[in-house]
This record gives structure tokens, C-alpha cells and sequence, in this order.
């Protein structure tokens, strides 16, 4: 089961998605723009996809059913979910909503590392097409299913979101035993705003 955080206060709530809406709704009055420049998430976020498609090969494939830790989520969906938040970004950039129900989508019940990979793969040309085509106005507003955000807002979430996600396949990686060249260090994540534990709770 899936659900929405959400923060209220008395009668008033928002959802709890975005830094900014959060920090306005409490009346922090804190700076909540992203803390790097466009190119530097872009960069980022491309790091990250490139550091997914070297690391997502190495699992065994008879663990891809296993549960990540803490949420019924199998791996071979995790594989899949860090690259469908790219793929949602980019959909939300050619007009169409950011809803909810993107990140629920899940791959084939039987798909490989080569599948995923396959598609991991798809998803950084099709970035890099985005990218090239330079529509890349930072202010431009976005419509998702929190609010309408910044596409620079948006472009952060999503570079941390991914992130994040290839963080937990490398240490998913060491759980099973499976020596890697670790393509990430803490440096990457730098100016993000990441979570601090690689796992919820």
C-alpha cells in the first residue's frame, strides 16, 4: 500500500513533497531554492543513470524477487523505479502531468538485469535527447500532482530521488556479497539534498 506524506496543522495540511511547499507551510523562512545550477544536476542526474547501468548487471539474478529492506519492494523494482522517476521528469517536460502514478508503475513480473538495463538505457538517451534539445528555461512551471513546481525544483528532486535509489543498489550489492568499483562517493551527493539514511526508518 502506498500512501501520500503529508504534514497538517489544525484544519490547513500540504503535501509533503516538496522543500519549499514544507518550509512556507511551517513559516520557517528559509532559503528553499536547489542548491546547484541546472547543468551541475544534469550532470548529476547523468552520473547517476551512467553509475546504475554499470552497478544493475552484477546482481544475481535469482535475488531480484528479494524485498529491499524495510518496504515491499523487490529489487528487480527498484532497478526499475530509479530510472522511471528520470523517465517522469522527462514526460513532465514534453507537457504532461507529474501524477502519483507514475512511480507506481512496475516492470515485467519475469524481466532481467538485461531487460532493465535495456530500459535504464533508453531512459539516459532519451535525457540526453532532452538535454541537447536545451529546453532548459529553470523557472519554467511544471504542473504535478503536488503543485506546480519550478522545472530547476523538479530537475532536483529528481536528480537526489535517483540518487538515492543507485545508493541502496550498491549497498543491496554488498548485502549479497557482490564486490563493485563503487562508481559513487559521498562527493556526488554534495549540495543535495539527500536523505540521511540510504533506507527509510
Amino acid at each position: 500500500m502506498q500512501s501520500v506524506p503529508v504534514l497538517a496543522r489544525g484544519r490547513q495540511f500540504t503535501f509533503a513533497q516538496s522543500t519549499k511547499q514544507i518550509v512556507d507551510f511551517l513559516g520557517l523562512g528559509e532559503e528553499t531554492a536547489p542548491g546547484l545550477p541546472p547543468d551541475e544536476l544534469i550532470r548529476r542526474l547523468d552520473k547517476f543513470m551512467a553509475a546504475a547501468l554499470q552497478l544493475l548487471p552484477l546482481m544475481p539474478q535469482d535475488r531480484l524477487a528479494t524485498h529491499v529492506p524495510g518496504r515491499p519492494r523487490s529489487y528487480r523494482s527498484l532497478a526499475f523505479h530509479l530510472f522511471r522517476v528520470v523517465d517522469a521528469f522527462l514526460d513532465a517536460n514534453s507537457g504532461i502531468t507529474l501524477v502519483r502514478a507514475m512511480f507506481a508503475e512496475e516492470p515485467a513480473s519475469d524481466a532481467g538485469t538485461n531487460v532493465l538495463a535495456e530500459y535504464g538505457g533508453s531512459i539516459r538517451q532519451r535525457f540526453d535527447a532532452w538535454r541537447s534539445a536545451g529546453d532548459l528555461a529553470a523557472d519554467e512551471m511544471l504542473p504535478t500532482y503536488y503543485g506546480p513546481q519550478t522545472r530547476h525544483e523538479l530537475l532536483e528532486r529528481t536528480t537526489w530521488h535517483c540518487g538515492q535509489h543507485v545508493r541502496q543498489w550498491m549497498m543491496l550489492l554488498e548485502k549479497e556479497g557482490v564486490s563493485h568499483p563503487r562508481p559513487l562517493v559521498e562527493g556526488d551527493f554534495q549540495g543535495l539534498p539527500m536523505p540521511q539514511n540510504v533506507w527509510d526508518g
